[in-house]
């Protein structure tokens, strides 16, 4: 990593394509907040460029000391870097990277991220045993990863697709099953958490009806989506009187490690960069 006493260090957000991405927002404002001259910037870079692009960074002409990786670039970097940390491989994607004793690093804050979001918002979700997770995309490895980081005995996988299910419920050992869409009112019973991974009820479309009083007490359900804030499944959980909690946390809250690495501080998610955020996706709604 680079001299921490250079606040003029540059990072990154790399992905194709590269528009959508809040993470500069995000990055900017604890640049600012910090009083430091460094820089973050978005960069598009094709699947093509990708080897390219990470050379560069290895061998330091690039000028920049690490970054943020998105779609498509999330897995196939993993193959390109020096070194893979353990939640990285666990999960099989990355999305932070740096520089450190001349090595390039990669590991995947998205674990962190959901779980400091539920810390931030929903104190002692952590105290459950049974999570069922809604959807069996890239997005669902680091839920997974986070709730058995936190001590969940049994982790449900619901999918449309069983096959796929199983495939990921495979990858992280006997406390994670797999089940199709008609499992779901039955394993919600007595349940603690439920997340939703996917983009149900997204872009004017309907969720599926879901009873959730059947959960423990005190239950949550949260969804990783977080525009708009209020999804419809989330909107469906507070109308039956569950506590939920919204995905922006996620976003912000996994950009933490990554500022660290990269600027040598560790900031602080706090209402007023929500503010900033939820006032960015307004404008652009």
């Amino acid at each position: 990593m680079a001299d921490l006493d250079d606040n003029r260090r540059q990072a990154f957000v790399i992905g194709y394509p590269i528009g959508h991405s809040r993470s500069p927002l995000i990055h900017r404002y604890w640049l600012s907040q910090a009083g430091l001259e460094g820089g973050y910037d978005p960069v598009q870079v094709s699947p093509e460029e990708l080897p390219s692009f990470v050379a560069a960074l290895k061998d330091g002409s690039s000028g920049l000391v690490g970054g943020n990786v998105t779609i498509p670039h999330k897995e196939a970097v993993l193959a390109l870097v020096d070194q893979v940390d353990d939640i990285a491989r666990q999960i099989g994607a990355a999305n932070t990277l740096w520089l450190e004793d001349g090595r390039l690093m990669a590991t995947n804050t998205d674990s962190h991220g959901f779980a400091a979001n539920l810390d931030d918002h929903a104190p002692g979700w952590d105290t459950g045993k049974t999570a069922v997770i809604l959807g069996a995309g890239g997005a669902s490895r680091a839920v997974i990863h986070a709730v058995l980081s936190r001590g969940f005995q049994a982790v449900h996988i619901v999918n449309r697709t069983v096959e796929r299910a199983e495939a990921l419920a495979g990858k992280f050992g006997p406390r994670v099953a797999a089940h199709g869409m008609d499992r779901l009112s039955g394993l919600l019973r007595g349940a603690d958490l439920f997340v939703n991974t996917t983009s149900l009820g997204m872009e004017g479309g309907k969720a599926p009806a879901i009873d959730f009083t059947v959960m423990a007490d005190n239950a949550l359900v949260t969804d990783i989506v977080y525009i708009p804030l209020e999804t419809p499944i989330l909107a469906m959980a507070r109308s039956q009187g569950l506590r939920t909690v919204d995905g922006l946390g996620m976003l912000l809250h996994q950009a933490v490690p990554g500022f660290a690495k990269w600027f040598g501080l560790t900031p602080e998610v706090t209402p007023e960069l929500r503010r900033l955020i939820v006032a960015d996706m307004e404008a652009h709604a």
